[in-house]
């Protein structure tokens, strides 16, 4: 079998909604999604999660974490830990051994549990950095589990991503869309997992199954990536492991989109969504049925193990024929 594409980048987002890391060679999977993925989140004084959609400063705080933290069956030390810094700011150094103390009452979305409270330090500094009270804490894997929506992918479960823990998107795809705008934009925008190159523009939004190195995995549905004033599937994801990219759709009033922050600035803009309105909406691409989406989900062993790596082959194993027939 030829391989549809390659996998160009990949990309790990340690605290949810600040600046990715693109690792220069591999990252370890985990049935959560990609090792440190979403680990940690910024809450307000009452537990709830803050993002880009309300923070957009928050685009600008880096993350940087040791080169081997991304190596297979590494395990930190007492000497390991992530480095964040933020314009203005001291750099912050986060321990990357588990903190003791639970904070009760955390929420993001629909989940609500306890997590770990990495400590009055970094209280601080997002504090001082956001102008409000804030605190950081630490997804508990032991105690807690945050299922993904049965109805597209029963038994899977994330940590603090939004839906689903991976968001494949193809090169070819951003790169379609930068024809029709005026700036082209990067692919920070858009924040995924995995960036694929090799295939057509937005052929992945046909695949329903896919291997990479040996992994397998199954779309589920669309993304949900915005706010709104009504229910709105932005993005194109890949399940419970992976998820595609650039869907916006239509019949709804769209109030703020992350990809429309630029993510070297942390200020919004109507780009890219006016454009994918109207060359991606389901106006266009699903006329006959209602909005959907989709996303991976990893259906191989669910256990530590595996990697993937820059310059592995992407094998479709099984996809429709058009959009309108993908899975919802």
């Amino acid at each position: 079998m030829e391989a549809a594409a390659k996998v160009k980048s990949i990309f790990v987002y340690p605290i949810k909604s600040c600046r990715g890391i693109s690792v220069s060679q591999q990252a370890p999977l985990t049935p959560t999604g990609f090792r440190w993925d979403r680990q940690w989140m910024v809450i307000n004084n009452n537990g709830r999660a803050y993002t880009q959609r309300n923070e957009p400063k928050l685009a600008l705080v880096e993350t940087e974490l040791p080169n081997e933290a991304f190596l297979e069956g590494w395990e930190p030390t007492g000497r390991s830990f992530m480095v964040i810094r933020a314009p203005g700011m001291q750099a912050l150094k986060i321990s990357l051994s588990k903190p003791r103390d639970i904070a009760d009452g955390v929420s993001v979305w629909e989940w609500c549990g306890s997590a770990l409270a990495e400590g009055a330090e970094a209280s601080n500094w997002f504090t001082n950095y956001l102008g409000k009270p804030s605190r950081l804490v630490r997804y508990n894997a032991e105690s807690e589990t945050r299922p993904v929506d049965p109805k597209y992918a029963a038994g899977e479960k994330i940590m603090f991503s939004d839906c689903y823990p991976f968001m494949l998107l193809s090169q070819g795809s951003l790169d379609a869309l930068n024809k029709l705008l005026k700036e082209p934009i990067p692919i920070n925008r858009f924040r995924p997992n995995i960036l694929v190159d090799g295939c057509e523009p937005f052929s992945e939004d046909l695949w329903m199954g896919i291997r990479i190195n040996n992994c397998t995995f199954q779309g589920v549905k669309l993304c949900d990536r915005c706010k709104v004033r009504t229910v709105v599937h932005s993005l194109r994801d890949f399940p419970s492991d992976t998820s595609i990219c650039i869907h916006v759709f239509n019949n709804t009033e769209i109030v703020f989109q992350v990809p429309t922050i630029n993510q070297d600035t942390g200020v919004a803009g109507p780009e890219p969504s006016e454009t994918l309105r109207q060359i991606r909406s389901d106006k266009v691409l699903r006329p006959n049925q209602k909005q959907q989406g989709k996303n991976l989900v990893w259906k191989d062993n669910l256990s530590n193990g595996k990697v993937l790596k820059l310059g592995d082959p992407v094998f479709v194993m099984r996809k429709v024929n058009s959009a309108a027939e993908a899975a919802a």
